[in-house]
């Protein structure tokens, strides 16, 4: 049993101390004193097993989606307690907020799209060196359409006129109505949540897909920036706060959006949207959020970076611990948690439905889908270098990124940004502890790369370490010299 454990069971009013056994010099009560020996003699866990961390209060910042789970989970059962963490968690408006109060310093770090580490370290937008050493999850967004742009897409693809349609669902039904809208001089417009998000590239990626264009941010003759990206765009892609994304659908000011959970759920409980498909399907268990901090701050509070690190990476694993039948056992408890006002504050039943492994597309479309919110298995807390090198070479194909860049680039951008070796560490003691085995972790020896995979709606390959041959290998994007991939 862990010390914290312990203390909390033996007397609840300890839980406000702030002790650890690598710093008990300081200053504590006679009684502390005796509880804090009585516990130690009762316990197992050796000095060696927690950090002497730099800081133990601490405030983080989040965005009320499911996916802020694991630092909700941290908090709620007590893991960061565990590292002798005093951890306060912040409900944040948006993005942009959010970025910039960690940025300031008023955030010790934060809850972040995994697009906004890398897009403020390269210098898009706002320019701050941040890291992460700690991926939240795969998967966990869906792109939802208004139900009469879907009422369209069904008269355009009668397959669609099914209860159940087959998926994956492709954009192709909206060709004819997007040229349409287009030519009509009012082209159609769809939500993202901010311009270097997961959904921003995943929505982009869907269209682009089928041979529409959702702009560029960048003026391919001219060379001009173009801040909003729509440039050369069939659809108009604008930046709506995900909480947000139900009332702006069914005010009509977009007809259709790509947000994380609960907010598609929301769509079809409120019966004013259909979602057509997840990023599940446009690239299989392709990464979403990070924790993310500045590089300045983890530079200076190394000790507390990687006791962060293990309790988020504990609250991973109790996410998606399975019984032997491999059902979820836990997400139940989450949805209950996560639901309270002061975290996602959505209710209970739509956060559950995405939660507990089954999708809601229509009231009469629920699939289960046990790997829709991925926290720990398939190693999806680890942060992977190819993880980052997509999200670049995403950036460049829409204009983000406005000029060339060797392979070599986005190979060394990767390794400022994404930081392994804090995650092994945490591991490591994690290991010691025996809170978990080394065999749930990726092997010593892995050059950060996930395997290639072509497990994405249009079926192309992405190799990390090819970074140049996968920005040139679709028809829609910005195209670089192939001489670059040798350098």
């Amino acid at each position: 049993m862990h010390l914290f454990d312990v203390r909390l069971k033996t007397n609840t009013t300890a839980m406000k101390l702030k002790t650890n056994p690598l710093n008990i010099c300081r200053p504590v009560s006679g009684k502390g004193l005796a509880l804090l020996a009585g516990i130690l003699a009762m316990t197992s866990v050796g000095r060696s097993e927690l950090l002497d961390v730099e800081k133990d209060e601490l405030t983080f910042g989040f965005i009320k989606l499911t996916d802020c789970a694991p630092l909700v989970i941290a908090k709620e059962k007590l893991f960061f307690e565990d590292e002798g963490l005093d951890v306060k968690l912040e409900a944040q408006a948006n993005w942009k907020i959010l970025l910039d109060r960690v940025i300031s310093g008023e955030l010790d770090g934060a809850h972040m799209l995994a697009g906004q580490p890398i897009g403020a370290t390269i210098g898009f937008g706002t320019k701050a060196h941040i890291i992460t050493p700690y991926s939240l999850d795969y998967n966990g967004n869906g792109i939802t359409v208004a139900n009469d742009l879907w009422k369209k897409m069904q008269a355009n693809d009668p397959a669609l006129r099914s209860p159940t349609p087959k998926h994956p669902i492709s954009a192709d039904s909206l060709v004819p109505i997007v040229a349409s809208k287009k030519a009509a001089g009012d082209p159609m417009r769809m939500g993202m949540v901010f311009p270097v998000s997961t959904h921003n590239y995943e929505i982009r990626y869907w269209l682009a897909a089928s041979g529409i264009s959702p702009g560029f941010y960048l003026d391919r003759k001219s060379g001009a920036i173009d801040a909003t990206g729509t440039t050369d765009a069939d659809v108009i892609l604008s930046v709506t706060p995900p909480p947000q994304m139900p009332a702006t659908l069914e005010a009509k000011t977009i007809e259709g959006y790509c947000v994380g959970e609960p907010w598609n759920q929301q769509a079809v409980i409120r019966g004013i949207g259909v979602p057509v498909t997840t990023n599940y399907d446009i690239w299989k268990n392709n990464p979403e959020k990070v924790f993310g901090l500045l590089k300045d701050w983890a530079d200076k509070n190394p000790k507390t970076a990687i006791a962060i690190t293990k309790a988020l990476i504990r609250a991973g694993k109790w996410l998606d611990e399975t019984d032997s039948r491999g059902r979820l056992v836990n997400r139940e408890e989450a949805a209950r948690i996560l639901s309270n006002s002061e975290y996602v504050g959505a209710d209970y039943e739509v956060i559950r439905n995405s939660m507990t492994g089954f999708f809601y597309f229509q009231k009469t479309d629920k699939r289960p889908m046990p790997d829709f919110n991925v926290f720990f298995k398939y190693h999806a807390s680890y942060p992977w270098y190819s993880d980052c090198v997509w999200f670049l070479t995403q950036m460049r194909r829409w204009g983000q990124i406005p000029g060339s860049m060797p392979a070599s680039w986005y190979a060394d951008t990767a390794k400022e940004i994404y930081r392994p070796d804090i995650y092994r560490k945490a591991a490591a003691h994690l290991v010691e502890e025996k809170h978990l085995s080394a065999s749930e972790f990726p092997a010593m020896d892995t050059d950060g790369y996930r395997p290639v995979t072509s497990e994405f709606i249009d079926g192309n390959t992405y190799d990390g370490r090819k970074p140049i041959d996968y920005i040139n290998s679709f028809k829609l994007g910005i195209k670089d010299d192939s001489r670059l991939s040798k350098m």
